[in-house]
Parts: C-alpha cells; sequence; structure tokens
C-alpha cells in the first residue's frame, strides 16, 4: 500500500472508525538525540493506560554480532525490515494491533516478538520512522530531535558508556563510521517533521554542553499550533520569545526559543495558558520535564508539553475525547 493509499484508508474511515483510531506521534532523530527522554515524559503525563510507546529501532534485522560483518549500520534503511515497520505503523493507526520484534540495545539481541495492541495514543521513536513517506502518512503529529552534533556526541558517550558497557575509544569508533549513514538517511529527516526540536546551550552567554540547556523549536506550518503570539508576550520576553525566521529551505517557520534560566513563575503561567487552550479540566501535569525525582527541566518541559497539546488537539479533531 502507498502513502497515498495509507491516507485514502485513514480518512476514508467512516466517523466511528476515526474517532476510535488512535493519535499517532513520531519521534525521530539519530542516535543519542534524546528520543527516549522526551517520550518518557508524554508517557508519565498522559498515564501507561492512555499511551502506547514503540520503539522503531526494535525493527533491526540484525543483532550486534552479525552486525560487525556487514558493510552498513543500524542507521540504513538496509539493515531493518522498513516494509514490515511501514505495514506496523499502518495497523496502530487504524486501531488494529502487531506482533513487534524487540531488540534488546543493552545485549543487542534480537528478541521475542511482543504484542502490541494500541491505546489512544501511540509514540513511535528512533533512527528511521519518517524515512518513507508510507509511514509518514500513519502520523498525525511528526517531530525530529536536532541537537548540535557536540551535544549529541556528548549525550551518546554518556549513555553507552555508563548504560550500554561501552568504552569510549568504541563509541567514537562507532560514531566515526555511522557518520556517512546519518548524513544519508538520518538528518534528511528533518525536513519532513512538523516540529524540530533542538535543545543546546546559549553560546552567547559562554555557556557549554555541561551547562543546563536552552530549547529551541521550529514550529512549521503543517500543522496548527497553540496561538503562542499573545502567550509569549513582553511579561515573559526575558526567559521565553517566538521569532518568525527562515528554515533551511528559504520557508518562513515560527522558532520558539524557550532559555535555560526562565523563571519557573513565568513558565507556569505559560504551560496554563497553552493547557487552557485546550479546555481540559485536568491540571497541567506535574510530570512534564522531570529528569529526575528531584529535578526539572524547564525547557524540556514547555517542549513536552506542546507535545502533549497537539495529541490532545488531534484528539479532540477527531472525536474522540
Amino acid at each position: 500500500m502507498s502513502d497515498k493509499q495509507v491516507n485514502i484508508h485513514r480518512e476514508g474511515a467512516g466517523a466511528s472508525a476515526k474517532a476510535h483510531r488512535p493519535i499517532m506521534l513520531a519521534i525521530a532523530g539519530d542516535s543519542g538525540t534524546g528520543k527516549t527522554t522526551l517520550t518518557a515524559g508524554l508517557v508519565a503525563a498522559l498515564g501507561r493506560d492512555r499511551i502506547t510507546s514503540v520503539a522503531a529501532d526494535d525493527y533491526h534485522a540484525y543483532d550486534r554480532e552479525e552486525r560487525k560483518d556487514l558493510p552498513f549500520t543500524p542507521l540504513n534503511p538496509k539493515c531493518n525490515y522498513m516494509d514490515i515497520m511501514d505495514q506496523h505503523f499502518h495497523h496502530l493507526s487504524m486501531g488494529q494491533p502487531i506482533l513487534k520484534p524487540v531488540y534488546d540495545h543493552d545485549t543487542g539481541a534480537l528478541g521475542r516478538p511482543e504484542y502490541i495492541r494500541p491505546a489512544e495514543f501511540v509514540i513511535v521513536e528512533g533512527l528511521l520512522p519518517l524515512y518513507t513517506k508510507r509511514s509518514r502518512a500513519c502520523f498525525d503529529i511528526t517531530v525530529y530531535l536536532d541537537p548540535p552534533e557536540d551535544i549529541r556526541i556528548a549525550w551518546k558517550l554518556r549513555r553507552d558508556t555508563t548504560k550500554r558497557g561501552y568504552t569510549e575509544e568504541q563509541v567514537r569508533k562507532d560514531l566515526e563510521k555511522r557518520e556517512p549513514e546519518s548524513a544519508e538517511f538520518i538528518r534528511p529527516q528533518r525536513a519532513n517533521a512538523d516540529i524540530v526540536v533542538r535543545f543546546s546551550p546559549i553560546e552567547e552567554r559562554g555557556e557549554t554542553a555541561e551547562d543546563p540547556l536552552s530549547a529551541y523549536l521550529l514550529l512549521r506550518p503543517t500543522i496548527s499550533h497553540p496561538d503562542l503570539t499573545t502567550i509569549l508576550d513582553e511579561d515573559v520576553k526575558a526567559g521565553m520569545h517566538l521569532k518568525l525566521r527562515r528554515d533551511e529551505d528559504g520557508k518562513p517557520v515560527d522558532s520558539v526559543h524557550i532559555h535555560s534560566y526562565a523563571d519557573r513563575e513565568d513558565t507556569k503561567r505559560v504551560e496554563q495558558a497553552i493547557w487552557d487552550e485546550l479546555g481540559v479540566h485536568e491540571p497541567v501535569p506535574e510530570s512534564l520535564g522531570r529528569l529526575d525525582s528531584e529535578s526539572r527541566d524547564e525547557p524540556l518541559a514547555l517542549t513536552q508539553l506542546i507535545l502533549l497539546y497537539h495529541l490532545i488537539q488531534a484528539q479532540q479533531s477527531a472525536g474522540n475525547h
């Protein structure tokens, strides 16, 4: 089934089917860009009973040992069951269950397939969820994580050496091997995202990767965003502001900057204003922006809230609320 047929299938469903199909969000990005952290906050905010989280990297066709003798890396579509992944995303988007493959990132082994039945919301995060037209047609909201390369390398080094048992030398060697395929297959997905998210230091202030990071969001007019022109007013300008800028393709796009030093009282007011646009009765989820049980990151919290806004707005538009 082509991407156009997928769109026709989804849009051609009856009112009842549309109202009960899940809302689909894709979060794409290179290895170590923070996809899992961003997803975890959304899952905590909505509750695991309402949201299904799917790792697109589970569709690796080879285990870690087998890949040692291959001329390509997991970033290459040849290293993944792309046709099955596309098929499964389509099934999930129509509210149908799948038997999802499992890849263990700790051991590098392929595990027993997992039966997945989609909940109200489905988040797919991984290296290649926006690579094919057919895959992209399955999603209501698409996101690409785009941190500066030095930040990404620092994050990947920290994660792979502390959680996955690699040495720093092994990680750097792997990064060097992956770079050509990252440029060829991963980064081009940025052009297909409704929202591009970049966490980075403010160089003008002399900040580095070791400092708290600010968030920069490009909001493309491919979906309807909250009206930030009235929300990000002069009262919060010191920590957050909205600009109209040119994207990489030269097209105008809204750019939201949420600085790491934004005052909590200001971010709380902005959060409430965005939340109020949805007209829901529940309070703003307190789990947003949580890095652990004691620390909270304001740029991360507002980024997660904007994504949460889109999930709920899409559900309301579909009549499933």
